[in-house]
């Protein structure tokens, strides 16, 4: 039997309050872009590259777990080191070569502008260490959750998403990422076996927020609306978390920020999504209290 979570509000009442929550998510991802941090986290953004899609889709076939990749020497102009031994992410990189030739028609020379593309290696920020443990770390606008998962909510994600055909697991993830689900047909969510429980449950809402939403699209329609699309996910998050009692602003304001680009007016975009999604993940996974229905 799926272990569900007792709900003793009418759905008028949870309704309500999801639109409250994808609201104040809003309203606090505004607040965030007139801090101080995240001015910080925006002079560390800048110093990535665009990658195009193609080295994108080298980069996550390499490291599905890939935030933030830059070159050897990059990292250290950020004050990062690449740790010894750590594999590089193998890339192509361009580089305009300019040539001179004679026109054979006129004999006058001309220039020809080409770009070279090659291999070259990149890392990510988890194949990296601070050159100053002591220094704050910019790139971290988002903080993990701490304590307990008192309502049982990553067992009634799991159960739920098993009962779809999706297999759910705890395991170690290297780096930063908390989660992922899989989108080579194997139907598989992971949520790391480091995290806490509160964390966990946050981390389950989220992934399952991606089968509900984007498990059916084409890998490199995700890739190239990423941000997107980890907007839409992280807000239902944050909403079923909201309705369920669980305050995860700690972590999704800021991740929403950084995804989202810390624009308003595109978690506005994604709120009708968010709040089907958030309504269909939180009635699968709560259970309406006999009294509520009589009521």
């Amino acid at each position: 039997m799926a272990r569900k979570i007792k709900n003793t509000k009418t759905p008028e009442q949870r309704r309500a309050e999801a639109e409250a929550l994808q609201a104040s998510i809003t309203e606090q991802v505004e607040q965030l872009r007139n801090s101080e941090a995240w001015t910080r986290f925006l002079d560390f953004a800048r110093s990535f590259h665009r990658y195009s899609l193609g080295n994108l889709l080298l980069i996550l076939a390499q490291c599905p777990e890939a935030t933030h990749v830059a070159g050897y020497r990059t990292w250290q102009k950020l004050g990062r080191q690449v740790r010894k031994g750590e594999r590089g992410i193998r890339i192509f990189g361009g580089r305009d070569v300019v040539t001179t030739e004679e026109d054979e028609q006129t004999g006058e020379e001309k220039q020809t502008r080409r770009t070279r593309f090659f291999p070259v290696s990149v890392f990510d920020m988890s194949q990296t260490d601070p050159i100053d443990p002591e220094a704050e770390d910019p790139s971290t606008i988002a903080h993990r959750l701490t304590g307990d998962d008192p309502l049982g909510i990553f067992e009634a994600v799991a159960d739920y998403l098993t009962g779809q055909g999706w297999t759910v697991e705890r395991a170690p993830i290297p780096g930063e990422t908390n989660g992922y689900t899989t989108t080579d047909g194997t139907r598989r969510v992971v949520v790391d076996a480091a995290l806490t429980p509160s964390q966990a449950a946050k981390t389950a809402l989220h992934e399952a927020a991606h089968v509900l939403l984007h498990a059916e699209e084409d890998p490199a329609e995700y890739i190239t609306h990423r941000g997107i699309k980890e907007t839409e996910a992280e807000s239902v998050a944050y909403v079923v978390a909201g309705i369920l009692g669980l305050d995860t602003s700690a972590y999704s304001i800021g991740y929403v920020a950084g995804w989202s680009q810390g624009e308003a007016e595109t978690i506005k975009e994604t709120a009708a999504r968010v709040l089907r999604a958030a309504h269909t993940l939180a009635e699968a996974i709560t259970e309406t209290d006999e009294a509520t229905e009589a009521a």
